[in-house]
């Protein structure tokens, strides 16, 4: 039996997740609808950890518009339907124009070479 917790009287069940298929349809939409979306943990005023703030931090230099997706209410569903369509393992995940561009050692690596910029504008 699950363990539940419970606080001033109302239960809370342990994070059940979203569904594999309903995060598959999240991943698909967010990538097909939005120019530049980076899945991340977190979010873009609270990133919940050091790669994803880095991730953040590089984009907001050259793109104001762009879409932002937290994985961790399913992280282990969001790692799976990503790496279906990048065949990377680790987030954050950045797409440009559909396409898997890297994390965010590929997006400092690519801004030191001073491609960030073209990467991420030529959509």
């Amino acid at each position: 039996m699950p363990v539940t917790a419970v606080w001033m009287g109302m239960e809370f069940p342990p994070n059940q997740g979203l569904d594999q298929d309903e995060v598959n349809e999240q991943v698909a939409d967010a990538i097909e609808e939005n120019e530049v979306v980076l899945f991340m943990k977190g979010t873009e005023l609270m990133p919940q950890c050091g790669y994803s703030r880095k991730a953040l931090g590089l984009i907001d230099q050259y793109r104001d518009d762009y879409e932002t997706v937290d994985v961790l209410e399913s992280l282990d569903e969001f790692r799976a339907a990503l790496a279906d369509r990048s065949d990377w393992e680790t987030i954050p995940q950045t797409f440009v124009d559909g396409e898997f561009v890297g994390g965010s050692d590929v997006l400092e690596e690519l801004d030191e070479r001073g491609e960030l910029e073209e990467t991420l504008t030529s959509a």
